[in-house]
């Protein structure tokens, strides 16, 4: 894991610990940071404060008594951290959910490589954007 060549920061909620273990080592294929994992929405919400990381991959469901909507719920009250919902359904009521409350993208498991790839660039862009380090005025 190298800090200085790092395309961004990256917590990822999962409590498969399998899972886990599987997602960690794509996102850092693709050249991002994981400086978190948590596995349940109350440590992705503390995690989520302390740690401000560019991107979040959060689980759905979760095990314990929050989901990973509710638990990007409550940091949407705090931060606009991009997430990435990943999900065994590809229910449609779930992908409206967590498109209302602004995330950047829901993907169905099991996930690829080539699945995270443009998710967790437009989530950092979009990250970068927000913060002001890409933004660029034009009266």
């Amino acid at each position: 894991m190298k800090k200085n060549s790092s395309k961004g920061s990256v917590v990822i909620v999962e409590d498969d610990m399998l899972l886990s273990l599987v997602e960690s080592r794509i996102i850092e294929k693709l050249g991002y940071t994981v400086i978190g994992k948590a596995q349940s929405g109350e440590q992705a919400i503390d995690m989520a404060r302390q740690l401000k990381p560019d991107v979040i991959v959060m689980d759905m469901s979760l095990k314990g008594k929050m989901t990973g909507l509710e638990a990007s719920e409550e940091i949407r009250r705090f931060s606009e951290t991009p997430i990435i919902f990943l999900s065994g359904s590809a229910e449609s009521d779930l992908i409206k959910s967590a498109k209302k409350l602004g995330n950047a993208d829901y993907l169905v498991k099991p996930i690829k490589a080539d699945d995270m790839l443009n998710p967790l660039k437009k989530a950092v862009k979009r990250k970068e954007v927000k913060s002001g380090k890409v933004f660029s005025q034009a009266s």
